[in-house]
């Protein structure tokens, strides 16, 4: 069961764990701040959880243990982790001196990064990435940024998103370059591994066609199975054990996603987005998108469309 905790962002993992969330902000899908600012008493030693959520954990100098599915790997100075949403994980801290993490969801990556912010940072949809110790030249690089992110999150400019997500594009870019050049994941010839990166691939194209108005309805999970020429059962246990999530939920996430970024220009109306999304009538839509935000499509697009 305690494998299965599924947090939908950072503050709901910090509650959980009886940390203060005091500095955090996660009302625009972002999230980044100091772990020596949070993290006082050691060693500490997390929950087992399932996020729900992208990070990027930037150690300048700490010492702990990480560990994601099924691999432990050692906390040093000058390492940089990515993880992305679904994977099992338990992280331990030994003492942490400078550590930045940031976190955000797919909604904020589409809303302030790129709509299609797969194409160019395909490593998004990677299973598991084996972390990378950088360069000092490296890593003063990647600092250089997020500490410019973190300025911007803190600050109260009327831009501070759009500031935010061309930054991130750098910082994306970064490390696009300083860890893919020679690209290998570590599940990369695991089976489980492959489903679900196909899945999520899968995915992630339907939608691009979807709201593109290349095809009318979404996918259902059997659809998703056939893709595969897998039975919808193995299809479902194998994105379940591997991800926390069901099949479903995925989709749910993905509609929703797609949904909070279309809600952002004024030009589409709710019934334009609803069709676009494959529902058959708006009402259906809004209800479906208050169930999973608890806001009306209308509600949202007032708060976030200036």
């Amino acid at each position: 069961m305690a494998r299965n905790l599924v947090v939908k962002d950072l503050p709901e993992l910090y509650e959980t764990m009886g940390l203060p969330v005091e500095p955090l902000d996660a009302s625009s899908g972002l999230t980044i701040h100091f772990l020596q600012q949070t993290f006082t008493e050691f060693p500490f030693k997390s929950v087992p959880f399932r996020p729900n959520y992208f990070s990027f954990l930037f150690i300048r100098e700490a010492f702990g243990k990480y560990t994601i599915d099924d691999q432990s790997f050692d906390v040093q100075p000058g390492t940089v982790y990515f993880t992305n949403p679904g994977n099992y994980r338990v992280f331990e801290w030994y003492g942490i001196n400078d550590t930045c993490l940031i976190t955000f969801n797919e909604a904020y990556l589409k809303e302030n990064v790129h709509e299609d912010v797969y194409r160019d940072f395909s490593f998004l949809l990677t299973e598991t990435v084996e972390p990378r110790v950088l360069s000092g030249e490296q890593f003063a690089v990647v600092q250089q940024l997020y500490q410019q992110i973190h300025s911007e999150y803190r600050g109260n400019s009327p831009y501070k998103n759009r500031i935010i997500g061309s930054l991130m594009v750098a910082l994306l870019l970064k490390i696009k370059e300083y860890f893919f050049q020679d690209y290998n994941p570590i599940y990369e010839g695991n089976r489980s591994s492959q489903i679900v990166k196909t899945f999520k691939r899968n995915l992630e194209q339907h939608f691009r066609d979807l709201v593109n108005g290349k095809v009318e309805m979404p996918l259902r999970v059997q659809d998703y199975a056939d893709l595969q020429f897998l039975h919808v059962n193995y299809l479902s246990n194998v994105i379940s054990s591997k991800t926390g999530k069901s099949v479903s939920a995925w989709i749910a996430d993905k509609t929703v996603a797609e949904a909070k970024v279309m809600l952002q220009n004024p030009g589409l109306t709710v019934k334009g987005i609803a069709i676009r999304l494959g529902f058959l009538e708006a009402p259906h839509f809004s209800n479906y998108f208050k169930k999973h935000t608890s806001q009306s499509p209308a509600e949202y697009r007032r708060l976030h469309v200036g």
